[in-house]
């Protein structure tokens, strides 16, 4: 919560050519995102089309950034595998250390529920399913990190979470709008 006043307060002192920068601000930060960035712009007493341009634009580019650095790194972790393969006796190739030893399942004691929960709705939804769904139960970034970790391509995961981002941020726009236009 105290993020949340920080940011409204710095838009209430800041020019207000420089408002919607911290709007887009807010949105690249989890768990405040396009939705919170709009009311934050909003309530603050910028028009709703600026902030909800602003709110989007933030948050998308957080979640490009997130997205970039989250598929060069499942890149890399599977060049690595992939060069640490062994070649037994028989041809086969083996993956992980040396023939003969066995790798431990330790993916059960690393799985935490959001992530489990996660895994379920992506098998559910899949992509689109699980980018529009996504921010009831988690951030768009984290939703963004965890798409591009299983695999799926860097497009495929902008294109969704654009959409979902402008769709979340232009509903809340219109709901805070038409609430403060309703209490004045």
């Amino acid at each position: 919560m105290n993020l949340i006043e920080t940011f409204q307060n710095l838009v209430a002192q800041v020019p207000e050519l420089v408002q919607p920068l911290i709007v887009a601000l807010a949105a690249a930060v989890p768990f405040i995102e396009g939705e919170g960035a709009a009311t934050i712009g909003i309530l603050g007493g910028i028009h709703p089309v600026i902030v909800a341009i602003a709110a989007i634009a933030g948050n998308f580019l957080c979640v490009v950034l997130v997205v970039l650095i989250g598929a060069t790194a499942r890149s890399a972790v599977v060049n690595r595998r992939r060069a640490k393969a062994f070649v037994d006796t028989d041809g086969r190739t083996i993956d992980g250390i040396a023939a003969g030893t066995a790798r431990p399942a330790e993916d059960d004691d690393r799985s935490t529920a959001r992530r489990q929960k996660f895994q379920r709705a992506f098998e559910r939804y899949g992509v689109p399913g699980v980018s529009l769904l996504g921010p009831l139960l988690l951030p768009t970034q984290f939703t963004a990190t965890m798409l591009a970790a299983v695999g799926v391509g860097k497009a495929r995961i902008l294109i969704w979470q654009l959409v979902a981002i402008t769709g979340w941020t232009t509903l809340f726009s219109l709901f805070i709008t038409g609430i403060v236009r309703f209490a004045a």
